[in-house]
Order: C-alpha cells, then structure tokens, then sequence
C-alpha cells in the first residue's frame, strides 16, 4: 500500500453541497436562506441575541468557580495494573511509580501525580510509590502483600 492509494471508507465523507448555483440545482437564487433579513446576508454573528430582551446567558447567575490549584491526577485502577503485569509490561518486582506506568503505556501523561483506585484485584505483592491512592486501594495492596508509599508518609516521617 501507497500513500497514493489511501482513501476514506465509503460514505465516510459527504460532497459538500454547492448552493447559490442556478433556480434548477434545487439550492440556487437565495441558497437555502430564506428571503430578506439580517440571516439571510453574510457577516452575521447573532448567537445569544434575543431581539433586544436579556439574553438567557446574562439572565442567569454566576455559579461555582475554578480552583487555580486544584491538583488533576491520572487514575489507575489494580485491574489496569494487574493486566500490565499479567502482559509483562510491568515487572512486579520493581517500584511501580509513575515513569513505570507511563512506559508499561498505562498511563498516557502523569499530570500532578497518578492516584491508584481499588476497581479489580491484585494477585501478588506489589510496591508502589505515586501521589495518592484510595483507602480500599491501600487495602487490597496490603492484602495482596504489597505496600504503597505516599508522599504525606514521606513528610511525616521526616
């Protein structure tokens, strides 16, 4: 196969539709837009205008706000991390941390950390060292044998 030979599936693109193109092309003389008006010529940007009366946007309150330092964490869940490991993508042997899960191709990006969550089982020992983890997560990795380092743990015990 050649680039030359590459093509979308059939029906995966329509022809665009040549209006203003003569009365008999079905679409010709006003171009499906109606007669007269200020939509019917070119330049318009009306969206959110209500003739005048308040728009609905402005009509409404503000509500909530966006956190400047809200921290957005990549989730991984144990059934994500036992099937890298059941495909050999990861070795259990080693630290799970955050570069490891980005190599196994578990994670696409770290973002502020990675936080385990406790959907699936793990079948054997485990070590992991990421940025949080829930409290069934941290459950099912101490009883499967394994542990899991957090960065408060690391404060506290300097």
């Amino acid at each position: 196969m050649k680039l030359n030979e590459l093509s979308d599936k059939d029906g995966a693109t329509h022809t665009k539709k040549r209006v203003g193109r003569g009365i008999g092309s079905g679409s010709g003389k006003t171009g499906g837009r109606g007669v007269k008006g200020q939509k019917s010529r070119s330049g318009v940007s009306i969206n959110g205008f209500e003739g005048g009366q308040m728009p609905l946007y402005r009509r409404l309150p503000k509500r909530g706000f966006n956190n400047l330092f809200a921290k957005s964490y990549a989730t991984v869940s144990l059934a994500r991390i036992q099937a890298a490991i059941d495909a050999k993508k990861l070795d259990a042997k080693e630290v799970v941390n955050a570069e490891a899960l980005v190599k196994a191709g578990v994670i696409r990006r770290v973002k502020d950390g990675v936080r385990l969550l406790s959907d699936g089982e793990l079948k054997g020992k485990v070590a992991f060292d990421i940025a949080g983890a829930s409290k069934a997560a941290i459950e099912k990795v101490e009883k499967a044998g394994g542990s899991i380092k957090l960065p408060e743990q690391a404060a506290e015990a300097e």
